[in-house]
């Protein structure tokens, strides 16, 4: 994940604003005397004072500024036109119109941000040029007052040479606030993909009626079926609306098309099918390894997806096979290719990557352990990887994928701090979108040791060892030894912290508390080694027998119930293991109290009405903890309270919409990513089907969310747009929760499936 930071310029005397409302002048007419802001934005005598980067030849001759985009470069602002010293007033709303085309049709970059570093950007769009030309208008609000700001268009990242121009530029104040309205489409929100035909079926209707409401279910062929009355619920406040819910869960035939009628509106069609998850349960996998480092993506095994090795020193890479540290960090150089990108850039961190492959391979322990597990689902074959063929289940063969780079990060004996991990390993300084790994031709750079990526190895290390140990020996003993004096270097280094200000080129990852983590690492290292030391750590951590169930759910920060988790369903001789697996009940029962209580049938209700940065993963990771109480009781409550979950995911929301790319009607395509970034060249794919956005964030930290997003109920936070880098993220850790919820939603349904025979 990507963090920015902000910067505020000295306040201007006087505001437009003011200065307008002075003269009687508002909205429109506001707008239609305000001062222009551009200088010569029609380009009728020449081009001055519009310049261009050196690799460019700027022409105006024709009336319009023109000039050939030289092919070749790789980040947007290598090619930019720009204009300097425009004027923006804190809290104005400003207009923003020009004239553009490209021959042939590009995909370009309009700005209005700050000239200097960290180029602050206030409007942030990408218009699609085509060959004949359009007209483009966009609004903003500045949030600063700044007399020096820049109106850019970056330009670069083509292959090839093409011709872009441009005229008629201008930026006016006193427009009207404009903001993003987005098409929730018919007002019965349902999951769109569908329902487990022995499963809960719930829908949400927004309406201002308040009794009750008649509904209708038809099938395909659009005969009603079932029919009852809605239940008023009042306002949502994570979303600002009225509604009401419904509930046909009495109904259990399958069948694919159905569609729910209330109060004048049908809601987007759906299925009832016992093995509607099947496909996701591969699909949530299949993610990785396209987000693979260091190895050519062949597109026989993904195609549309096929790339080159990335980061593998060929240029114009530098390569993470010889990677040194920041300067003064260390005097070695680690081999450290390999593993999966974080995110939509190209940095790769030992805190996310530890949660996430823990979540494949507690996927993997699930199968074998849990009353409905079928591993014989994740076998050797199933998600067709190179290693395929080699007899392992595949998914332990993505896992070791990103277990060999965490490996690769532990400081080397007879260094300082060894036996400690490097936080993470990324470029010096940011790049741009689009960019294919295999192009970014920044320095790499090894971070810190820290604590808490210490014990992420350790933690994974020690599942690693159990978990590998009947198909590779040698290579569960090596993971075993790793664990051993991770847990040592971590014993030795308690408080060695990631720096919260090192976020330049990749996310900073910082945590300041590692007493959850250690508690992580003791618990995996006890199960697969039975060792006093680790029990008695354990059981004398607080946070054994703390309340551990965060409202927002445990995440790459917040490891302690990962440890619980594990203790609670793996075999192993801890005294309180009863109490402990009580615990998890108890936890799954606070989920639940607030899924039965949230309107939209969500695990997840801030006490504050906020959602975080990657909400999705959060609520999916609370459907965990019900899944894993369903896993010790056999109640069937947990079960339903994980289905309905998934109802949210799949487009029973505000939004109306899947957050899964390739599932449901409407669904989340543009995804942050350098790579899969379509939406900026149309010569790349969208993020691979089974992807997940990471949702609605009340806090909208990127420039499009803010331009966008304002005031934004919880609920609509949320842009499906490539530059919305805070709320329409992917990243590895937030599709390892969707990939264990789906296979266990996928087994309730192969169960239903058995059950009907």
């Amino acid at each position: 994940m990507v963090t920015r930071s902000r910067r505020r310029a000295a306040p201007l005397a006087v505001t437009v604003a003011a200065a307008l409302a002075a003269a009687g002048l508002t909205g429109s007419a506001a707008y239609a005397d305000a001062p222009e802001q551009i200088v010569n934005g029609t380009f009728d005598n020449g081009h001055a004072p519009w310049w261009g980067t050196a690799n460019l030849t700027l022409d105006s001759s024709a009336g319009q500024l023109c000039a050939t985009i030289p092919g070749g470069t790789v980040n947007p602002w290598d090619v930019i036109i720009g204009q300097d010293n425009v004027p923006l007033v804190a809290g104005e709303t400003y207009e923003f119109r020009f004239f553009g085309k490209a021959t042939p049709a590009k995909v370009g970059k309009a700005l209005v941000q700050l000239p200097v570093d960290p180029y602050t950007q206030y409007l942030a769009v990408n218009p699609e040029l085509s060959v004949s030309g359009n007209d483009y208008t966009y609004t903003f609000t500045s949030p600063v007052d700044l007399p020096n700001a820049q109106v850019a268009f970056q330009l670069g990242g083509s292959a090839t040479a093409w011709t872009f121009c441009a005229d008629n530029v201008s930026l006016k104040g006193g427009a009207e606030p404009g903001g993003h309205v987005p098409d929730t489409g018919p007002r019965v929100r349902v999951n769109q993909v569908g329902y487990l035909p022995k499963g809960p079926k719930n829908a949400t209707i927004v309406t201002d009626a308040t009794a009750a409401l008649p509904w209708q279910l038809k099938n395909g062929a659009g005969q009603v079926v079932a029919s009852g009355q809605s239940t008023p619920r009042g306002l949502d406040a994570s979303s600002g609306q009225r509604v009401h819910s419904v509930d046909f869960g009495a109904y259990r035939t399958e069948g694919t098309g159905y569609t729910l009628t209330a109060d004048g509106e049908t809601s987007r069609p759906f299925d009832i099918g016992a093995g509607l998850y099947e496909q996701l349960r591969a699909d949530a996998l299949k993610f990785y390894y396209p987000q693979r480092s260091g190895i050519e993506i062949l597109e026989r095994l993904r195609p549309g997806y096929g790339r080159p090795a990335g980061h593998v020193g060929v240029a114009p890479n530098q390569g993470d096979t010889q990677v040194p540290c920041q300067p003064g960090v260390c005097d070695y150089t680690l081999n450290v290719a390999g593993g999966w990108y974080d995110a939509g850039d190209h940095g790769k961190y030992v805190v996310n990557g530890g949660v996430s492959v823990y979540q494949l391979m507690s996927e993997y322990e699930r199968s074998l352990v849990a009353r409905t597990g079928r591993p014989w689902n994740l076998r050797d074959g199933s998600l067709n990887v190179p290693e395929s063929g080699n007899t392992v289940p595949d998914i332990l063969d993505e896992a070791r994928w990103e277990q060999e780079f965490l490996l690769s990060m532990q400081v080397p004996a007879g260094k300082p701090r060894a036996g400690m991990a490097h936080h993470k390993i990324h470029d010096e300084s940011w790049t741009g979108l689009p960019l294919l790994p295999h192009l970014d031709a920044k320095k790499r750079e090894l971070h810190p040791p820290s604590t808490a990526a210490t014990l992420n190895l350790a933690a994974t290390a020690a599942q690693a060892a159990r978990v590998f140990l009947p198909y590779d020996r040698a290579f569960a003993a090596r993971n075993l030894a790793a664990a051993k004096t991770a847990w040592a270097a971590a014993k030795a280094n308690p408080a060695s912290y990631a720096d919260p200000a090192d976020g330049n080129g990749g996310g900073a990852y910082n945590d300041s508390d590692v007493s959850d983590e250690f508690y992580w690492a003791a618990a995996e290292l006890y199960i697969t080694t039975g060792g006093r030391e680790f029990r008695d750590f354990v059981l004398a951590s607080p946070h054994h027998t703390a309340d551990i169930w965060r409202e927002r759910g445990f995440d790459w920060g917040s490891t302690a119930q990962l440890g619980r988790l594990d203790l609670a369903t793996l075999p192993n001789r801890l005294p309180d293991r009863e109490r402990v697996r009580a615990s998890v009940v108890q936890g799954a029962d606070k989920y639940l109290v607030t899924l039965k209580a949230h309107p939209y049938g969500i695990p997840y209700a801030p006490s504050d009405n906020t959602y975080d940065w990657g909400s999705n993963n959060l609520i999916l990771n609370n459907a965990v903890v019900m899944a894993t109480a369903f896993d010790i009781t056999g109640r069937s409550t947990y079960r339903e309270g994980v289905l309905e979950t998934m109802d949210y995911i799949f487009g029973r929301n505000a939004l109306n919409q899947s957050y899964v790319t390739g599932y449901g009607e409407v669904a989340s395509r543009n995804q942050h990513s350098r790579w899969y970034a379509h939406q900026l060249n149309p010569d790349l794919p969208n993020p691979p089907r089974g992807t997940l956005a990471g949702g609605p964030n009340s806090s909208i930290q990127d420039p499009v969310a803010q331009q966008k997003l304002r005031n934004c109920a919880p609920q609509f936070c949320y842009i499906d747009d490539i530059e919305s880098w805070s709320t329409n993220e992917l990243t590895i850790n937030w599709n390892s929760p969707l990939a264990w919820v789906a296979a266990f939603v996928a087994d309730q349904g192969a169960g239903d499936a058995r059950g009907r025979g």
